[in-house]
C-alpha cells in the first residue's frame, strides 16, 4: 500500500467475501455498486428458490455477468445453499468443475430465504466430510433460531452448540464464520486453528444496537445478525484492525426495497455496497491502522481461499463526500448505509498500475 501523508491511499483492489446480489430487477440495480469497488465477490445463494445445484449456480452466474456494466472487470464466485437433503456428489461436482467456490450453511429460518436451510447440522455431516476432503470452504450464518434464545445471544449460543462441534468433528474443514458480531466470535476465531476465519461487515464496525432506535425505529439499520452492544463493536474493530489474517472483508451488503424495509414486518439487511470501502477505511483511520487496511481488504481473504491476489490498484482519498440518500431499484427505492451522510473518504476507483 502506498500513501501520501495518509491523504491518499493506493492499494491492491479488494474482494468482497460475502455479498447478496439478489436477482432480476434488483440484481440489475445493485450489482455495479459492488463491481465498481471489488474485483471478486462471494455471492450468497439464498434466492427463491435457492441455489442448490451446479446448473442453478451456472445460470445465476450468467445473469450476474450480463448485468455488470461494460468496462467493469468483476468475477462472481458462486456458492451452494446447503439443505438437509443436499446431494454430496453435486457439491463435489460443482467444486471440482470450478462452479462452486464454497457452500453456505443457513440454519433453517435464520434470515432472508432461509426456510430451506439446515435444521440440524448432523444431517449434513456426509457433505461436510466431502468438503473437508476437497478443501472446500464452509460458510456459516452463525446463529441458532430457537425461540427461547434471546436474539442478541444467538451468535454466542451457535458457537457453543454448533460451531465448536463442527470444528472438533472436522478439524481439516475450512470454515468462515460470516458477519461476526460478538466478542465471543472474535475470541473463538482467534483461538481456533488456521482453517477457521471470519468476515466482518462495515456496519457492524460502525454501529451498535442503539443505532436502530435513535429517535424511533430505524429499519434500514436492521440486519441479521443484529448489531450488538458497544463492547462487541469495539471487539470487532480490534479484530479487524489487528493484522490477524483470520479476519477479512465481507460486506454482507443486502438490499431490500423501501416497501419491504418500512413495513409491519421489515426485512433484515443493510445495503452498504455504495459506501463499503469508504466505511471500512474510515474505521481503520479512526483506529490509527491505515497501514493494516490493505491486508484486511485485499490479502487475508484470497489467501484464506487459496486464490491469487488481485493485481489491479485502487485509490482512496481523504476528501469529504456525501453518500447517496436513495437508489432507484426494482420499481421502488433502496436506502443505502450512511444515507445522505458526509463521509471523510472518497473512492476514486481503479488506476493504471503502470503509471
Amino acid at each position: 500500500m502506498e500513501s501520501s501523508a495518509a491523504q491518499r491511499l493506493v492499494l491492491r483492489q479488494p474482494d468482497d467475501w460475502h455479498v447478496h446480489l439478489r436477482d432480476g430487477a434488483m440484481l440489475a440495480a445493485v450489482v455495479n455498486e459492488t463491481a465498481r469497488q471489488f474485483a471478486r465477490a462471494i455471492v450468497m445463494p439464498n434466492l427463491d428458490p435457492p441455489v442448490t445445484t451446479v446448473a442453478a449456480a451456472q445460470s445465476y452466474r450468467t445473469r450476474i455477468q450480463a448485468a455488470v456494466a461494460p468496462g467493469l472487470a468483476f468475477t462472481p464466485l458462486m456458492t451452494a445453499y446447503l439443505t438437509d437433503d443436499i446431494d454430496p456428489a453435486e457439491i463435489e461436482r460443482g467444486f471440482k468443475s470450478g462452479v462452486f467456490t464454497a457452500a453456505k450453511l443457513y440454519p433453517a429460518h435464520a434470515t432472508t430465504n432461509a426456510a430451506r436451510g439446515v435444521t440440524d447440522v448432523a444431517r449434513i455431516f456426509g457433505v461436510l466430510d466431502v468438503m473437508q476432503r476437497l478443501g472446500m470452504p464452509l460458510l456459516l450464518h452463525g446463529e441458532v433460531t430457537d425461540h427461547d434464545v434471546d436474539v442478541f445471544d444467538r451468535e454466542a449460543v451457535f458457537i457453543d452448540r454448533v460451531l465448536a462441534k463442527v470444528v472438533a468433528g472436522f478439524p481439516g474443514l475450512k470454515i468462515v464464520l460470516e458477519h461476526i458480531t460478538t466478542a465471543e466470535a472474535v475470541v473463538f476465531v482467534e483461538a481456533a486453528g488456521p482453517n477457521v476465519g471470519a468476515t466482518i461487515t462495515p456496519h457492524h464496525l460502525m454501529i451498535n444496537r442503539n443505532a436502530m432506535f435513535e429517535g424511533g425505529i430505524r429499519p434500514h439499520l436492521y440486519c441479521l445478525p443484529v448489531a450488538k452492544r458497544e463492547r462487541h463493536r469495539l471487539a470487532l474493530r480490534r479484530a479487524a484492525t489487528s493484522g490477524n489474517p483470520k479476519f477479512f472483508l465481507g460486506t454482507d451488503s443486502a438490499p431490500h426495497a423501501v416497501r419491504d424495509k418500512e413495513s409491519a414486518c421489515g426485512c433484515a439487511g443493510i445495503f452498504n455496497a455504495p459506501v463499503a470501502l469508504q466505511s471500512y477505511v474510515t474505521v481503520f483511520d479512526e483506529e490509527g491502522a491505515l497501514d493494516r487496511f490493505e491486508a484486511f481488504a485485499s490479502e487475508h481473504g484470497p489467501r484464506f481461499y487459496d486464490l491469487p491476489l488481485n493485481t489491479g490498484l485502487i485509490v482512496l482519498e481523504r476528501t469529504p463526500w456525501r453518500a447517496p440518500s436513495v437508489f432507484a431499484a426494482a420499481g421502488d427505492q433502496v436506502v443505502p448505509f450512511q444515507a445522505g451522510a458526509s463521509m471523510a473518504w472518497t473512492y476514486r476507483g481503479l488506476i493504471d498500475a503502470s503509471t
